[in-house]
């Protein structure tokens, strides 16, 4: 469904120091830089696959999902997305993909959103017939009730992002590409977003390609990633296999019945995360977990316990230390 090899998009910026002596030089004679966006970066997804696209601020994510959109030319390399190049925006290419932001909004802010709703569906000359399953379906799967009927200003901003969701799948495209989709948005609504974007891909089909600096997101949505930084792909494959190769540890809190006995945790190569009257978290390889858990079973007031991965967060943040280390 995407295919991308060897994407390039380089910046030519207009570099000045501050004052007016300088401003009047660069008149006539103007020094650039070159800002490599996005670097060489290939990369295949198949239909219906939800994948998350990671990497820091700066890394290319928004450039290359502008790309893959269409938005953007890119300076050398081949994409295809949905067997179309989407520089072209062919009518076609545009009814199949949607991209979907945080940070954007589409609706008309004076408006009620079921006005924006009637706008996309000329838009897309989406049959009226097929436009009230559609939209019918939307609204009963995001819970918008008489929501879509209320002036856009009176939303609050989780109730915007819903109706946004609706505006921009009443055509069903078959990609779909979300750049930061639960930005601003409480837990409560964060995972009700998240489990629209799960219904609808298994309902429909669709790809998904998903950047997010909310991990909750990514952990719940995209059980394979794509992880970038300064342009360049440093990583593709299982989320799981991610974590496994960065942080082979695990998260072990151990809740308590009565005191926690001295103990010596380094015996079981394991080193204490948090810890208060009731609970105990410890950071243990995970070669080791099962002695650990065995022995505190049998020794300790263990009335409960949970046993986690590291946060993603730690684990991308690792992941980008050892390469700024080695220098790549």
């Amino acid at each position: 469904m995407l295919s991308v090899r060897n994407l390039v998009k380089h910046y030519r910026v207009h570099r000045r120091r501050p004052g007016l002596l300088p401003a009047l030089a660069s008149v006539f004679r103007r020094r650039y830089t070159v800002v490599r966006a996005v670097d060489g970066i290939s990369f295949e997804i198949g239909a219906g696959e939800r994948v998350g696209f990671l990497g820091p601020n700066g890394a290319g994510k928004t450039t290359t999902l502008k790309m893959l959109a269409g938005l953007l030319h890119p300076t050398s390399g081949e994409i295809s997305v949905a067997g179309h190049v989407p520089f072209r925006r062919e009518r076609d290419f545009l009814r199949s993909i949607m991209l979907v932001t945080g940070q954007k909004q589409q609706l008309l802010w004076d408006l009620p959103p079921a006005e924006t709703f009637e706008l996309n569906r000329a838009v897309y000359e989406i049959p009226r017939d097929e436009y009230r399953r559609t939209l019918a379906e939307l609204v009963d799967l995001l819970d918008l009730g008489d929501l879509i009927h209320k002036p856009t200003r009176q939303l609050s901003l989780g109730e915007r992002m819903k109706c946004e969701l609706a505006a921009a799948l009443l055509h069903r495209p078959r990609v779909l590409f979300l750049d930061e989709p639960t930005i601003g948005l409480d837990v409560t609504m964060q995972a009700a977003v998240r489990d629209f974007i799960r219904e609808y891909n298994e309902r429909h089909g669709a790809t998904v390609l998903l950047t997010s600096h909310y991990m909750d997101d990514v952990a719940a949505l995209a059980p394979r990633v794509i992880v970038i930084d300064r342009g360049r792909l440093i990583y593709d494959g299982s989320l799981e296999n991610l974590v496994r190769q960065i942080r082979p540890d695990k998260r072990v809190t151990f809740r308590l019945e009565g005191p926690l006995p001295p103990v010596e945790w380094a015996r079981f190569g394991a080193s204490v995360v948090a810890q208060d009257e009731a609970r105990i978290q410890l950071q243990v390889h995970g070669g080791r977990l099962r002695e650990l858990v065995s022995w505190a079973l049998g020794q300790l007031p263990v009335a409960d316990l949970v046993v986690e991965d590291p946060p993603l967060e730690e684990v991308l943040s690792e992941l980008f230390a050892r390469r700024h280390e080695e220098g790549e």
